[in-house]
């Protein structure tokens, strides 16, 4: 490639400032590209609660009805409207490389790439999903579409792997992307945030953290916290949820009434719709941060909290088990003994429980920090832009 640098454009369908995986990763990533010879732009609906001057790339913003999963009529308007938005957006921007961040999006993308529209522009997609997780007339769209792609790329090797022999093109692995916040690891940390919402030593912290949506399988965490106070042990819990459409509250409300009808609303700590760098002091509290999905590609929050060397127990499906790394610290949603007794097993014995605390954070370091990544990314950019993939 010669010095001048190539634009990269990101379609996306939620904000960029939603919290989210898909939504973080990209942010990230782009804030990774500065330096590099890429320059980002970022396509999204308009910002929550911060500015496109907040942020150190080019977001062009477009309107979206953050409602539309209410009708099915909404959902189609929404598309077509969208449709419009990407291909006015692209034309305004001339992207060297586009690259697709999420499946409603490669959906719009296909609609302009399948009848034509910028063939000249080559493009990437990112399957932040699981193969066998879209419905029958997605996943032919997505499929019409990938006959045109560059690259495929996906977060777990488990994906990978359910992907291939399904398209004809080249798959890599890159998995998500996480916060340059969780960087740095503070020793004083956990004692700060005890201390701020006075919890005591003898008394363990459980946390469970994530969006709200179908997979993460919200309304199991009440059965979970019951099945924990039923095995005897002493804890609070410690709940961030991030909302975006309305009857998200409804959801949120319902999982902290169930909580607290278990537990009191003394022991529940909760926290809603927190910045990157608010997560990052907050998972310094969990002794224990469960994911309790049923169905998850990867799992971005279980690496935040091993970044904060929490002790990640979790169900064992699609990507999770991959991220997650031992058998021992997965358990079934149709038996919770594993899981109850998996806590009281480390709260019995301090010195196993640090080394399950240093073993999650060790394995972040390895695996999942921000500039691996965003190496991994320029790279696969370089192969597609000088013609070899």
């Amino acid at each position: 490639m010669n010095d001048k640098k190539k634009t990269i454009l990101y379609l996306m369908e939620y904000p960029i400032d939603l919290a989210g995986g898909g939504q973080e990763s990209t942010k990230t990533l782009c804030e990774h590209l500065a330096g590099s010879a890429y320059d980002a732009v970022v396509a999204c609906p308009k910002l929550l609660k911060s500015r496109p001057s907040d942020y150190d790339f080019r977001i062009e913003e477009y309107e979206s009805d953050e409602n539309r999963e209410l009708s099915k009529a909404r959902r189609v308007a929404n598309l077509f409207g969208r449709i419009g938005h990407f291909k006015r957006i692209i034309k305004k921007v001339k992207p060297d490389i586009i690259h697709v961040s999420m499946s409603e999006s490669l959906i719009t993308f296909g609609a302009l790439r399948v009848f034509g529209a910028f063939s000249d522009i080559p493009f990437v997609y990112t399957d932040r999903g699981l193969f066998y997780g879209y419905r029958k007339h997605s996943m032919i769209c997505i499929k019409a579409t990938l006959k045109y792609a560059k690259r495929l790329l996906t977060t777990t090797e488990y994906n990978a792997g359910l992907w291939k022999g399904k398209v004809n093109i080249p798959i890599t692995v890159i998995n998500n992307t996480i916060n340059d916040a969780f960087l740095e690891y503070d020793p004083a940390g956990r004692k700060e945030m005890r201390s701020r919402y006075a919890v005591d030593d003898d008394t363990a912290v459980i946390g469970f953290a994530g969006r709200i949506s179908e997979e993460k399988d919200w309304g199991k965490v009440p059965g979970v916290v019951a099945a924990i106070k039923d095995a005897g042990i002493k804890f609070k819990v410690a709940l961030v949820m991030s909302v975006y459409e309305s009857r998200d509250e409804e959801i949120a409300r319902s999982v902290k009434e169930g909580i607290i009808s278990s537990i009191g609303e003394e022991n529940l700590i909760y926290m809603q719709d927190l910045t990157q760098q608010e997560m990052a002091q907050y998972y310094y509290l969990p002794d224990f941060f469960i994911m309790t999905s049923m169905f998850e590609s990867f799992g971005k929050a279980a690496v935040e909290a091993m970044s904060r060397k929490c002790v990640v127990l979790s169900t064992a499906v699609g990507g999770l088990p991959e991220v997650i790394g031992c058998e021992e610290d997965l358990y079934d949603m149709n038996d919770l003994s594993k899981l109850t007794g998996r806590i009281k097993e480390l709260l019995q014995d301090p010195e196993a429980m640090e080394k399950e605390r240093e073993k999650f954070h060790a394995r972040f370091i390895e695996k999942y920090t921000p500039e691996r990544n965003a190496k991994a990314h320029i790279k696969v950019y370089d192969e597609i832009l000088m013609g070899q993939a």
